[in-house]
């Protein structure tokens, strides 16, 4: 593997701009290790060698004439197969979109493109974003590589595993309920979920809007917040954006130093630290705790008592919206058209036909369970109900952000599972999500951030923190970090050879 790809995405920007090496260097470095280990790994859906060594050649041509670039200017990056891109194909993983070509941009599409980044392609998912193992792609499961024979998360796996093996320094993806920090959970990177409306959604392919949130995928928390930076900020295109000023996220995480968690109340979430988790994951997230704690934070426990139902809550909110926004795929506004074999073609048998043949058996899944939810004699008892349950996830976060300053979890309950492991039972996969939910109810940021091995596999530290406090996410965890070391360099990918 070229010694390049090694290397944070910040270092790699500092290189650029110091004339070491090249964009179209580092570029092609990363391409041919996709090309390379793709096949292996299948995280990527589409690669564009051509756009990305484009981008790559203009970026050295402005370098070298002495204008003016963006901090991450000439790093390449990937994007979950969820988010648009004019004229690359966008497919969510799923027959109903393959082979459709968006007529516009995302908004963090653009910002990426005007901070210079080169795009090299698209990663897979879970169709649609729906799974947390990315075992429900059309097109094949990715794999993990820390072990091949195991998930690499989901829906987001993709985008992680092509960060974790070392094919691309950033990557983009999405969180609905954990779908970013599960999988930096599993591949050992870093998986943020910004605060909700700190980055555009405009682009992003819905699956339930109240919770969706764009976000980083990398292997340090300086790249993560480098990359926030520049996806952030208000966007008129969505009515859910904010206008709070972006913070200097990198700068912040630059300056941390060995006591800057000193005097910082730490809590621990009584409902998120015991039962459910494996006995691998608590003994690291405890010692990570304890690093915290010896650096001069003060550790708290919280309760929050509706996390008990916060699940079941997500559970119902989700697969109702799923339902709205599936509804637009029918073979006749948008999507895969499929017409009856024999008998009469009309609007309705269309529909049918090319719902049936497009999404896979967990989008109907969820779909089927949020049409059920909001009918006129369900409404109540469960979308109703649900709805209510979300207002005391974000009451019960009120009153533990009162008592600390931030709060902390191991991201998943257990390390990476193996392929098959839990296809056959929905609610065990679901339960991967235990510990991610409630930010996304509650639209709180949050992160996952590598703190150590179990059974030679990475653990997750979840870092939740007030809304818009991005900030103080970011210098927890990199105090985490700081104190867990290089986990990424761990990985057995970083062996391999292109």
């Amino acid at each position: 593997m070229n010694e390049l790809l090694t290397k944070s995405a910040t270092e790699l920007a500092d290189l650029l701009a110091d004339g070491t090496i090249t964009s179209v260097e580092l570029t092609t470095a990363t391409l041919e290790r996709i090309k390379a280990l793709n096949p292996t790994l299948n995280a990527f859906l589409h690669i564009d060698e051509e756009g990305a060594l484009a981008t790559a050649r203009e970026i050295d041509e402005k370098r070298a004439a002495g204008e003016k670039l963006g901090r991450l200017a000439g790093v390449p990056i990937v994007i979950k197969d969820n988010i648009v891109i004019k004229g690359m194909p966008t497919t969510c993983a799923s027959k109903m979109l393959e082979g459709w070509l968006p007529p516009y941009n995302a908004t963090v599409i653009d910002k990426i493109r005007e901070a210079g980044l080169p795009i090299v392609g698209k990663t897979n998912m879970d169709e649609f974003a729906m799974g947390s193992s990315t075992e429900h792609s059309a097109y094949g499961p990715t794999k993990n590589p820390w072990d091949i024979e195991r998930i690499p998360g989901g829906s987001g796996g993709g985008s992680a595993a092509a960060v974790a093996a070392y094919m691309v320094p950033l990557a983009l993806g999405s969180d609905t309920g954990g779908s970013i920090r599960q999988p930096g959970s599993v591949t050992g990177t870093v998986g943020v979920k910004p605060t909700y409306g700190a980055v555009s959604r405009y682009g992003l392919i819905a699956m339930a809007s109240s919770l969706d949130q764009i976000g980083p995928v990398t292997r340090t928390v300086a790249d993560a917040a480098a990359l926030q930076e520049i996806i952030a900020g208000h966007d008129e295109l969505d009515s859910t954006s904010f206008t709070n000023e972006v913070p200097a996220l990198e700068d912040i995480v630059v300056k941390v130093g060995a006591d800057r968690v000193k005097g910082l109340k730490i809590g621990i979430v009584e409902q998120l630290s015991g039962e459910g988790f494996d006995e691998g994951v608590k003994e690291q997230f405890d010692a990570a705790v304890a690093r915290l704690e010896e650096a001069g934070a003060e550790v708290v426990t919280v309760s929050c008592p509706s996390f008990e139902y916060a699940l079941s809550a997500y559970y119902l909110i989700m697969p109702a919206e799923v339902s709205s926004n599936m509804a637009r795929f029918d073979g006749m506004r948008y999507g895969l058209r499929v017409e009856p074999e024999e008998g009469p073609i009309t609007a309705e048998r269309v529909m049918a036909e090319s719902r049936g043949q497009g999404f896979g058996d967990e989008v109907k899944r969820r779909i089927i369970l949020g049409t059920h939810v909001l009918s006129a004699g369900n409404y109540d008892a469960y979308y109703g109900a649900a709805q209510k349950v979300r207002t005391l996830v974000q009451r019960d976060l009120d009153e533990a952000f009162s008592q600390a300053d931030v709060l902390v979890t191991p991201t998943a309950p257990t390390v990476a599972f193996k392929f098959g492991e839990k296809m056959d039972d929905p609610m065990a996969m679901y339960l991967n999500d235990l510990a991610t939910i409630p930010a996304n109810l509650a639209g709180i940021p949050g992160l996952s951030v590598p703190c150590g091995l179990s059974e030679d596999l990475p653990v997750g530290f979840q870092v939740l923190a007030p809304t818009y406090r991005d900030d103080l996410m970011y210098e927890v965890a990199a105090a985490v970090e700081a104190g867990a070391g290089d986990i990424s360099g761990s990985c057995p990918a970083k062996d391999w050879e292109n």
